[in-house]
């Protein structure tokens, strides 16, 4: 909502979210509520929540909601709309609501000539005057005007005499709220084409100018804003708070994800959990393994990627990012599984891969040969993401739009093989033997060697010391690891 409204300071005064029992939950510009003010008896509050379907407008009043602030308080109209808010995993109904100033209407209506000295006005279902170029004259008793009159027509043109004066009036009426722009033009008999038509765009421009900002404001709060409520408790987690709560609003997908990283924190809890209890090898690679997935610069960046696209307008992209994060984080918890299938493994990878591509996309392309009699054969879980990783962050650092990324995976008699090849920046044999024993770490948390180092531990754990990773590498040509593992038909395991 805050990017919304820095984007329409000029027409907006206040976007606020209230709960069905009128608390605020969330304002902005941040302003509190005047004391003992009761906000069920306001009109657009009772409005939206009566008929929930609409969007509702007010006519122009003087918000006094909040406490005072700079400017005092101002002329505005209100639009209010009934919107479903979840809380604690259950979903509840509150109220958006957002002030237009008044004096925003000069900017749409002002400016329109029907010509022969013709004037339009707004006016509500009952005639009263919503706005008048000689608004402050009539509102003073000098200047009168046949408003209520026009109020008794919906769509048309009529002919009459108004303080001794022969005047053709065009009515057009705005949709669902009721009220009326009224077209006044001196004299009769006139060709009404032209007016009708003028009338019939400022209508359009009236529209497009309260609905789109509404539009936005609903959208801001279904997507953008959720997100970044995401994005804050991934950051908690970061900081080693295990017991912040996450954030799970906003649309279904946004849901979904928030429940993904909350089902990979009470993963990660149970895991450690069993580390100080058991101190089982396989539980504790297992963790280290889980916690890699869930790297929370990996997370927020992404996050970060997704406000963009939406800030941006790019909903497609962002759809097709907060689906492949949402299945990365699925196929990374696997319902406790350690053993998988390689069709499985290799999707695994590929949305990592379809992730970071957004993220860098001049940086490297990634390509995929996978032969067909392996997808049905046992791979260990989480094995390819972290090479794919180490590849991208040290091998494709330099790279500028040159970078690639090859996974394969091919069957050799009862041998299975995949392999992570990239054409980056390559290694001595050195820096192969520190990367296998783990201390080839960038200090920034990214791509270091200790995710290598668990997979070739994990290997050997579940299938033997027979099995395991091999690295090829040669400075400046780019890496190749291979993995090798014993050719057998997936089985679901006994968990």
């Amino acid at each position: 909502m805050t990017f919304l409204y820095n984007n329409n300071k000029d027409q907006v005064l206040n976007i606020a979210l209230i709960s069905k029992e009128g608390e605020p939950i969330s304002v902005v510009p941040a302003a509190r509520f005047r004391k003992n003010f009761d906000v069920g008896e306001e009109e657009w509050f009772v409005n939206a929540l009566n008929k929930t379907e609409n969007i509702h407008f007010t006519r122009p009043h003087v918000q006094k909601l909040f406490e005072k602030g700079n400017n005092g308080y101002r002329w505005v109209i209100s639009m209010s709309r009934a919107v479903e808010i979840t809380n604690g995993g259950s979903t509840e109904q509150a109220v958006l609501l957002i002030d237009m100033v008044y004096q925003g209407l000069d900017s749409v209506l002002d400016e329109v000539s029907l010509g022969n000295g013709g004037y339009i006005y707004l006016i509500d279902s009952t005639g009263e005057i919503i706005w008048h170029p000689k608004f402050e004259l009539i509102a003073s008793g000098r200047v009168k005007e046949n408003n209520l009159v026009a109020a008794t027509y919906s769509d048309g043109s009529i002919e009459e005499e108004f303080n001794n004066t022969a005047r053709t009036v065009v009515i057009k009426t705005v949709g669902y709220t009721g009220w009326k722009l009224v077209g006044v033009i001196k004299g009769t008999g006139i060709s009404l084409n032209t007016i009708k038509t003028r009338l019939f765009i400022v209508f359009v421009i009236f529209l497009i100018v309260f609905i789109v900002v509404f539009i936005n404001s609903y959208i801001s709060f279904r997507v953008t804003d959720p997100i970044r409520e995401l994005e804050k408790s991934v950051k908690k987690l970061e900081e080693g708070n295990l017991d912040a709560d996450i954030y799970m609003g906003g649309s279904y997908e946004i849901q979904h994800l928030g429940k993904s990283v909350q089902d990979m924190k009470y993963r990660i809890k149970g895991l450690m959990q069993d580390i100080v209890t058991e101190h089982e090898e396989k539980r504790k690679s297992e963790f280290d393994s889980l916690q890699a997935q869930i790297n929370p610069h990996f997370l927020y960046n992404t996050l970060d990627v997704i406000v963009w696209q939406i800030e941006n307008e790019k909903q497609s992209e962002a759809v097709h990012t907060v689906t492949a994060l949402a299945r990365f984080f699925r196929l990374s918890l696997g319902k406790g599984k350690n053993i998988v299938t390689v069709k499985a493994e290799i999707d695994h990878v590929k949305n990592y891969l379809m992730i970071q591509h957004m993220r860098f996309k001049n940086k490297f392309d990634y390509e995929f040969d996978i032969a067909e009699d392996v997808l049905e054969l046992s791979s260990l879980k989480l094995m390819l993401q972290p090479l794919v990783e180490n590849a991208i962050y040290h091998g494709m650092e330099f790279m500028d739009g040159d970078g690639l990324i090859k996974i394969k995976a091919w069957r050799e008699a009862d041998e299975l093989y995949l392999s992570v090849t990239d054409n980056g920046l390559g290694m001595t044999e050195e820096k192969v033997a520190m990367v296998l024993e783990g201390k080839s770490n960038s200090g920034n948390g990214r791509g270091s060697g200790i995710g290598v180092k668990n997979v070739n531990e994990r290997i050997k754990l579940y299938f033997g010391e027979d099995y395991g990773l091999k690295i090829d590498s040669e400075p400046d040509v780019g890496t190749t690891i291979i993995i090798h593992l014993p050719a057998k038909k997936y089985e679901e395991e006994n968990i």
